[in-house]
């Protein structure tokens, strides 16, 4: 399971254990408010972690590609010399 996964799942689990609560809680108003907003922030600040590790990602997927790409080309020109040579 990946972090994006991982995330969904935790996503998932946070609101539905937020609902829950608001069902069963006697808390009044403002702090349920509060309860919401904490939470919705750490949500929000875990999606911006996984965002980050997904760009960091994709990044060096990038990067290995361009040195394959290198590789490759430089390869085949070598390849072709020995042909022509």
């Amino acid at each position: 399971m990946d972090n994006s996964e991982k995330l969904v799942w935790f996503l998932v689990g946070g609101a539905l254990g937020a609902s829950i609560a608001l069902l069963y809680a006697p808390q009044s108003g403002r702090e349920t408010r509060r309860y919401i907003s904490k939470k919705a922030r750490k949500g929000s600040e875990a999606l911006a972690d996984v965002s980050r590790e997904a760009l960091d990602k994709g990044r060096e997927l990038y990067e290995q590609g361009l040195r394959v790409a290198d590789q490759a080309a430089d390869l085949f020109e070598r390849g072709r010399r020995l042909v022509e040579g």
